[in-house]
């Protein structure tokens, strides 16, 4: 009978050491978190100097990281009126949908990058009339982006000097 209370005394007291070093490790990790500790109008300052790639990296940083960048309204309105002259219509239309600006920066840009990829890699150089390109293959795009892809055409089509 001794034996079972000592080893439960021992028990508890492995669980508490273990709740006072997570304890710790937490306090450590709040303490070295520089995001936490600011306003949140400055983060979302800081954050809205990141372009779509590194906003996915930054928030695969941390929680708290993570929920500053996913909830914050006016980081992805400013992401959705960098990307509108390129997707005017198509964000309209999900902003009128319901959707947040999250979920349709998100839908466009995918849109957007799959479009000029496809573009740039050439998917399209071969195709002679509108009627034939691939459903979705077109986005209104600003006339740098289609002034980007026509220097790319023309690069393409023409002779190289050797």
């Amino acid at each position: 009978m001794q034996n079972n209370s000592n080893m439960n005394s021992n028990s508890e007291v492995s669980d508490r050491e273990l709740n006072s070093v997570d304890a710790e490790e937490e306090n450590e990790e709040t303490h070295h978190n520089f995001v936490e500790r600011l306003p949140s109008e400055i983060t979302e300052k800081i954050f809205s100097y990141l372009d779509c790639q590194s906003l996915g990296r930054a928030s695969m940083t941390c929680k708290s990281w993570n929920s500053n960048i996913t909830t914050s309204v006016s980081l992805w309105k400013h992401l959705c009126s960098n990307l509108k002259p390129n997707c005017e219509t198509e964000i309209e239309n999900d902003l009128k949908s319901g959707y947040s600006y999250r979920e349709t920066f998100l839908r466009n840009y995918q849109k957007y990058i799959e479009v000029t990829s496809g573009w740039d890699i050439g998917i399209f150089s071969d195709i002679p009339s509108f009627p034939e390109l691939p459903e979705n293959s077109m986005c209104t795009m600003s006339k740098e982006t289609w002034g980007d892809i026509l220097d790319k055409e023309l690069k393409r089509d023409a002779p190289s000097i050797s």
